[in-house]
């Protein structure tokens, strides 16, 4: 089964780590300058380097699509710079899954593969894809949702340690990005992690750099790049997450479920696909 992924960045690779060791050929598109932050778990490192590995999965870089299927074949998951995902036009795949993480559709639509499924808030199952993915952590995280919408975009990182926004580094200008720090440094409240246009980028709070934005990406002032993992544990820092990991797991039974590749099943979408709606929030989520 071939599954296109648009977007490669931390929780894109979880969901194509969960699908590769599935058995599923994997091509996945991301910008010809990625804007990963967590880069030591991130396929889209492939564009920049030719090629990368996470977990012992080998993702290479892809000059065109059928370059890009050819690795799919080969065991390998292939890594095209094409944000657009146009690739999907001669590709053809079977499922193909938005894991940009954008906080809103750009341009995804149910109409380009039998199954399409997207992960997280700006997309609303049956009229944008066939499924949505919680992807916020707590209580519904990685769940499949078939109809509605997942829980709305909140700004405020998920707690890791204790911590949720206070662990997040933003850049202190507008401006071309230097690293000062690498990712898996321990590094104290305060220490310089990088600098934009001359500013220095400080740690928000001491423990492990789990991610940076690579050395000459474009910023903006206030744009997430970079955070600090409070748990001071280095090799997190160079494996999926427990959030991609569980966004994976819900990709992989969406498409199980609409895909009718267990040859004995049938799709078993019902009304509990729904997500409840809290008692803090509208109906319409708006």
């Amino acid at each position: 089964m071939l599954v296109v992924i648009r977007g490669a960045g931390d929780i894109a690779t979880g969901v194509a780590l969960r699908l590769f060791r599935s058995g599923m050929q994997i091509v996945m598109c991301d910008l010809p300058i990625p804007t990963s932050i967590r880069r030591t778990v991130c396929f889209s490192e492939a564009i920049r380097l030719g090629s990368y590995s996470v977990e012992g999965v080998e993702a290479v870089k892809a000059a065109d699509p059928q370059e890009a299927l050819k690795l799919a074949q080969s065991h390998k998951i292939a890594v095209l710079a094409d944000p657009e995902a146009n690739c999907i036009n001669e590709l053809k795949p079977q499922v193909v899954v938005d894991a940009i993480l954008a906080k809103k559709n750009l341009g995804t639509t149910k109409d380009m593969a039998p199954v399409v499924i997207a992960c997280g808030p700006g997309f609303e199952a049956q009229k944008d894809c066939d499924a949505v993915i919680e992807t916020m952590r707590g209580h519904y995280l990685g769940r499949v949702w078939y109809f509605g919408k997942p829980i709305p975009n909140t700004a405020v990182p998920g707690l890791i340690g204790g911590y949720a926004g206070e662990r997040v580094m933003r850049a202190p200008a507008d401006g071309t990005f230097e690293g000062v720090a690498s990712i898996g440094d321990m590094v104290h409240q305060g220490d310089v992690c990088g600098t934009v246009a001359g500013k220095p980028m400080l740690a928000t709070l001491g423990g492990v750099v789990r991610g940076l934005i690579q050395t000459g990406a474009h910023v903006r002032k206030g744009m997430k790049s970079g955070d600090v993992d409070p748990r001071g544990v280095v090799a997190y820092s160079r494996c999926a997450s427990d959030k991609a990991i569980a966004v994976g797991g819900g990709v992989l039974e969406a498409i199980l479920n609409l895909s009718g590749a267990l040859a004995d099943s049938k799709p078993l979408v019902t009304e509990q696909g729904e997500r409840p709606v809290r008692d803090d929030e509208e109906k319409d989520h708006e």
